[in-house]
């Protein structure tokens, strides 16, 4: 039986292609995707393994992940933050550290005006708004100083009567003080100020 010439030519051509694909590159490493007569470049090799981490592994960026992390890890619950003006001061303890809670304590000392609020608060507007990612809303009590989103202020509430929980409203701390000391604290020029730290 005889084969056509085309075909022997065929069969001679694929087995030279299948002898070129079995050489193989000497310096060529295992796992590295190459196709044949290409060198391999330094964007397609597999880098070696090192013992010695990168700079931008051990040093974060600020603003990355681990920078904030680091912040978050800083415990400053139990710090007290002092409201005082000319007739009177409050002190805040401050709870959970929360981004919002370092972000309000990164911005002291402050002066602010502080007024009041539909007869159940007093409230202080902040010089920029805080980052809230990663806070929790709260359901505010007598004596909690939260922080309202939508408006940027502070809050003194002392009848938190009906109000429920909202994403909103952001706790910051507690303080103890009399209707009449917040009444005192009304005004322009009122410092805000870390006396203590946990």
């Amino acid at each position: 039986m005889s084969f056509p010439k085309f075909s022997l030519v065929a069969a001679a051509a694929t087995l030279s292609l299948l002898a070129a694909c079995a050489s193989t590159d000497p310096t060529a490493r295992p796992g590295t995707p190459s196709s044949p007569g290409a060198a391999a470049t330094p964007s397609s090799a597999t880098p070696a393994p090192s013992d010695t981490p990168s700079s931008a592994a051990s040093s974060p960026r600020p603003g990355s992940d681990a920078a904030e992390g680091d912040a978050a890890d800083y415990d400053v619950a139990g710090t007290i933050v002092r409201f005082t003006s000319d007739d009177a001061q409050v002190d805040v303890t401050i709870g959970e550290g929360t981004p919002a809670v370092h972000d309000f304590l990164s911005m002291l000392p402050l002066t602010l005006d502080v007024e009041e609020l539909s007869g159940r608060e007093k409230i202080a507007y902040l010089p920029r708004e805080l980052d809230l990612e990663g806070t929790p809303g709260s359901d505010p009590e007598d004596g909690d100083l939260i922080y309202y989103t939508p408006w940027g202020n502070l809050g003194f509430y002392y009848n938190a009567s009906g109000v429920e929980f909202s994403d909103q409203t952001l706790h910051l701390g507690t303080y103890d003080a009399s209707r009449d000391e917040l009444d005192r604290l009304e005004g322009t020029d009122v410092t805000i100020e870390v006396v203590r730290e946990p």
